[in-house]
C-alpha cells in the first residue's frame, strides 16, 4: 500500500525544486548546455533570466519548479553536483600553483629544491630566472607580469 505525502511534504519538495530552479536560472548559458535539460525547461530558463521584475521572476521560478517535479531533477542535481567537484579541483590547483610561487618568491632556492624534488622535470635555471624577476619587479613597484609569468609556468609544469 502507498503511503501518501503529508501536505507539508510535498511544499518542501517544490521548495527544493524552487530552489533548483534558482540555481539554474543562475547559471550561464554555456553551464545550462552541459546539463541535461529537456526544451521546454531550458526554454523557461532562459526567460527567466531575462525577467528583471521581482513578482514576475518569481512567478516564472515556480513555474519552473513545476517543470522540475515533471522531469529527472535527480539527474540535473548529479550533474550539478559533478559540474561543482570539478570546479572545487580546478580551484584547489589553481590554489596549489599559487602557493608553490609565492614559496619560491619568499624561500628562494629552497623551495626551489622541494619543487624539484617533487617536479623532477622542472627547468631550475628557467625558474629561477623568473623568480629573480619577479623578485625585482616586486622591488620595483613594477606590475607583476614576471610572477604571473612564473605562475604559467608552473602551471604548465603541474598541470601538463
Amino acid at each position: 500500500m502507498e503511503e501518501s505525502k503529508s501536505k507539508t511534504q510535498i511544499k518542501r519538495e517544490m521548495k527544493a525544486l524552487q530552489s533548483l530552479g534558482e540555481t539554474l536560472v543562475g547559471l550561464r548559458n554555456e553551464q545550462l548546455a552541459t546539463l541535461p535539460l529537456d526544451e521546454s525547461l531550458r526554454e523557461a530558463i532562459t526567460l527567466a533570466q531575462g525577467i528583471r521584475a521581482h513578482g514576475g521572476r518569481k512567478r516564472q521560478i515556480k513555474y519552473i519548479g513545476k517543470l522540475l517535479r515533471e522531469s529527472d531533477s535527480d539527474a540535473i542535481l548529479q550533474a550539478l553536483a559533478s559540474k561543482r567537484e570539478q570546479e572545487r579541483r580546478a580551484a584547489a590547483g589553481f590554489h596549489r600553483i599559487e602557493r608553490w610561487r609565492d614559496r619560491l618568491l619568499d624561500e628562494g632556492d629552497e623551495a626551489l629544491e622541494k619543487l624539484l624534488d617533487e617536479y623532477p622535470q622542472a627547468d631550475r635555471q628557467q625558474i629561477r630566472l623568473l623568480v629573480r624577476n619577479a623578485r625585482r619587479e616586486s622591488e620595483a613597484g613594477k606590475p607583476p607580469a614576471a610572477a604571473r609569468a612564473l605562475f604559467r609556468h608552473l602551471r604548465e609544469l603541474m598541470l601538463g
